[in-house]
């Protein structure tokens, strides 16, 4: 017999104020197993309802395979001083690019040969104009509550200071070079603590990038590649062209100490 969920006709008794809460309440019916009674109740209730979250989950027997089930809303707690919470997404960033990975077909007119580019994109007659592209980019947030005497003014001025670093040793799982430190906000909780949201954007590093016919380039996630071209001929197409020849490693954002960020590493 399958076990059945039905909100029952005097459900959704609600209080109002500063301590709202709902209570739905429902009866089940086709089985005498309390466990499967109190699944089947949690499946069939929201986890949210008008604003305030699911706290408990009662069930009592009333007859021979039926029960009755509240399911209690109430404001959802609040964290305490000590506790953090965590966000992250992964839509990546925005970059421009001269060298693709591969040139995987050129194509000419009977008769005549496709250059060959080593790679550019884009060339023209005076120029390599690129291409913007989505570039691998893990935005990531933390928000920790901090005990009030914690935030000093020499604490904030580390955060200050910190803005716009590079993670100089491993930090969350990302090597040295990988986490740029975008700032830190917070406000004040009554006189207890602090909410403080830090945030963060990771790009891996890379080693052995090729372009062109240069090898063996290695760049940390936050530096910057750049490759200065030239004009050569392409004896096979017969044209002049532009080539790759040099590429550089720019660094562009300071080195920073993250444990003074005073969140661990």
């Amino acid at each position: 017999m399958p076990v059945v969920v039905q909100e029952r006709f005097e459900s959704r008794e609600s209080t109002e104020g500063d301590s709202p809460s709902v209570d739905l309440q429902f009866w089940i019916g086709g089985t005498d197993d309390d466990l499967v009674a109190k699944a089947a109740l949690l499946s069939a209730s929201p986890v949210w309802y008008d604003g305030l979250v699911r706290q408990s989950a009662n069930t009592k027997p009333v007859g021979p395979g039926l029960w009755d089930g509240v399911v209690r809303y109430g404001p959802r707690k609040k964290p305490e001083t000590g506790e953090s919470t965590f966000q992250f997404d992964t839509g990546g960033g925005q970059q421009k690019i001269t060298q693709s990975l591969q040139t995987v077909q050129k194509k000419a007119p009977p008769g005549k040969t496709a250059p060959d580019f080593k790679g550019a994109i884009g060339v023209t007659h005076d120029s390599v104009e690129g291409v913007e592209i989505t570039v691998p980019v893990y935005n990531f947030s933390e928000t920790h509550y901090v005990a009030a005497a914690l935030v000093t003014g020499a604490y904030k001025a580390a955060l200050f200071a910190l803005t716009g670093k590079v993670n100089n040793a491993a930090f969350r799982g990302f090597s040295a070079g990988e986490v740029l430190f975008l700032g830190a906000s917070g406000s004040k909780r009554g006189e207890e603590d602090w909410e403080i949201s830090f945030k963060f954007a990771a790009s891996p590093n890379a080693t052995n990038l090729t372009v062109g016919d240069i090898t063996g380039i290695n760049k940390k996630g936050w530096e910057y590649l750049w490759v200065r071209y030239a004009d050569d001929e392409d004896a096979n197409a017969k044209v002049l062209i532009k080539k790759p020849i040099a590429a550089y490693v720019e660094k562009v954002y300071e080195d920073g100490d993250f444990s003074g960020l005073g969140i661990g590493g």
